[in-house]
């Protein structure tokens, strides 16, 4: 019987927070990676109240709302790979990115730092990998994963949403490869 390891993977964005959980066979030669659910908890402002609403306070409901659906998500795994966001060119991606990071600081779990470089390359092989290709190994790779989809004049189509559950997928493959995973199997293992 394979020893299992239950993980979550994250794409953190405060519009479209990506989470990805399954379970990784620590017997296998590449640490075989398995989904079995995916979420896109989505705080985006409810436009009725927009304005009038300060947007401080819009960022701590958004902030809250996060941090909810990210507990919840995490609450049965053992370890957490994350993409972890790096800074922005304007204020207001810069406050997200504090959110983002904030909601991340609540993880009690372990946890695998990434790099959003670390990630693509890890999926596609280069730094500079498009939302599309990345969508597109992402779903190649894990074609029964329930990726998001609308049936357009009766053809199905990928969301472009789906690029933070892809990134969230990749991180799985990009953390599995660094030293801090290595160690923290080798003490699981020791345990």
């Amino acid at each position: 019987m394979s020893r299992l390891l239950r993980v979550a993977s994250l794409d953190p964005s405060l519009r479209n927070f990506g989470m990805v959980k399954g379970t990784i066979d620590l017997d296998s030669p590449n640490y075989d990676f398995t989904i079995s659910e995916m979420l896109l908890a989505d705080s985006e402002t409810d436009k009725a109240t927009k304005k009038v609403v300060r947007k401080n306070s819009d960022d701590l409901v958004r902030a809250i709302k996060l941090n909810r659906a990210l507990t919840a998500f995490i609450s049965d795994v053992q370890m957490v790979f994350v993409e972890v966001p790096v800074g922005s060119q304007s204020a207001r991606a810069m406050a997200s990115y504090g959110i983002c990071i904030g909601v991340l600081s609540s993880i009690r779990k372990p946890m695998i730092q990434l790099t959003p470089t670390e990630v693509k390359l890890a999926a596609v092989g280069t730094k500079t990998a498009s939302k599309e290709e990345m969508i597109a190994w992402a779903v190649a790779a894990y074609p029964n994963a329930p990726w998001l989809t609308v049936k357009r004049k009766g053809k199905v189509e990928l969301l472009a949403k789906n690029e933070h559950l892809a990134d969230a997928v990749a991180a799985v493959h990009a953390g599995i490869v660094t030293d801090p995973f290595t160690q923290a199997i080798a003490i699981l293992g020791a345990a």
